[in-house]
């Protein structure tokens, strides 16, 4: 436990509080009034000037996202609305979502919530993962549980590379192979990501929270070493794509991504509970974050990356959200007082520029040249209330006296 000044622990209260304000007064609100379908499950999108999209496809991630969201806002608060958003939640993703005769979770599903790509992508797969596992850890839902195990088992059956270490990336319905392994087509069609480990690793995690299987504990644990060994660069950047042999010929640092992993891993070394690597980890975790603070400028908002010699310097809400986690996390476990100084900037940049005063929810991302990006969605397939949910409940959970 670091020695905390008393101003300190004032700032971080009050940071909770507005947090806390933010959370049940927009974020929340505003998922639980505009994207619930009447007809059961929810809409798919909703763009950037606030249209409702009813012909747009559901999406596995975003809905597995809501699900993680409102579990663990009832976990924290007690909310019965929390709950019930959950439970829809889970519904669609078990019902629709969940492929009982092959095992996996779909891509994404019509607005009829009938099957639209079936494809077996790893990363939407841990999230429901994520989701169901957090369920059970806030109400103690055993179906919750049972489908959180048969989707690990799903993942290490099929995924789990048992020569070269690592998870592979995608696969067909059938669990083929597939020629395209790509979450979006803005990332390398490689057959192993960094993205993808980082969530695998989060949703075994918080599964690990819940259910002590030894399987699972060695996959964490392996988890946690694969970004020792292969992800993370001697720089503290991490390495985006590989191939199988876990080689990287990318030039790509995704600042938003390292200060994510840098309390991610710390959080998944902390849940293993083994000294050895917890004790390795913590003195990786301040490298990782002071890798990320390259992109940090100086008016407290947290650029999203850099490609070689191109720099993207818009500022997107994900970015922000995990900026401050980040930062915090520096603070909480090491002491660092410009950690919370940066916690504090950043989330003085979110309320200045990002967060919708009129409409609810967050924007997208602020521009390098300083416009509000309203061409990107509110909510949607990518845009769901995980990142600024989670950020305003990790600050709320460790403020907790």
């Amino acid at each position: 436990m670091t020695n905390k000044t008393s101003a300190e622990l004032l700032a971080a209260q009050a940071l909770a509080g507005q947090a806390k304000k933010e959370l049940t007064e927009n974020i929340l609100p505003y998922w639980m009034e505009r994207i619930c379908n009447p007809t059961g499950g929810f809409y798919g999108r909703i763009d950037g000037k606030d249209n409702l999209d009813t012909a747009a496809e559901v999406g596995n991630i975003m809905t597995a996202r809501i699900l993680w969201t409102f579990a663990s806002a009832y976990r924290l608060m007690g909310d019965r609305e929390y709950l019930d958003m959950a439970l829809k939640a889970k519904e669609l993703l078990l019902d629709r979502f969940y492929d009982s005769l092959l095992g996996g979770t779909y891509w994404s599903l019509n607005p009829d919530f009938s099957p639209l790509d079936t494809k077996k992508q790893i990363y939407a797969t841990a999230f429901t993962i994520y989701g169901l596992a957090e369920l059970h850890r806030a109400n103690g839902d055993e179906e919750a549980l049972e489908y959180a195990i048969r989707l690990f088992n799903d993942i290490e059956d099929h995924s789990f590379d048992n020569e070269k270490d690592g998870y592979f990336e995608a696969f067909t319905r059938e669990w083929a192979q597939i020629e395209d392994m790509r979450l979006s087509d803005k990332d390398a069609n490689e057959s192993k990501t960094m993205n993808t480990h980082l969530h695998v690793l989060e949703a075994y995690t918080c599964l690990y929270r819940v259910w002590k299987d030894p399987l699972l504990e060695r996959r964490l644990r392996g988890l946690i070493e694969i970004f020792e060994r292969h992800i993370l660069g001697p720089d503290g950047h991490l390495k985006l794509f590989f191939n199988d042999d876990w080689q990287c010929s990318y030039d790509i640092f995704s600042y938003g991504h390292d200060i994510e992993a840098s309390w991610l891993i710390h959080e998944a070394a902390l849940v293993l509970g083994n000294s050895e690597v917890l004790e390795r980890i913590e003195k990786l975790v301040p490298k990782i974050a002071a890798a990320a603070a390259e992109g940090f400028s100086a008016e407290g908002g947290m650029i999203y990356e850099k490609v070689a010699d191109e720099v993207d310097r818009d500022r997107h809400w994900w970015v922000q959200a995990e900026t401050v986690v980040g930062f915090f996390n520096l603070w909480d476990h090491f002491g660092s007082q410009e950690g919370l100084e940066n916690a504090l900037m950043c989330w003085d940049f979110i309320k200045a520029h990002i967060i919708d005063r009129q409409n609810g929810e967050w924007f997208w991302s602020l521009r390098a040249d300083g416009s509000v990006n309203r061409d990107d969605d509110k909510a949607g397939f990518w845009k769901c209330p995980y990142h600024n949910g989670r950020m305003c409940m990790e600050i709320i959970e460790r403020t907790r006296q």
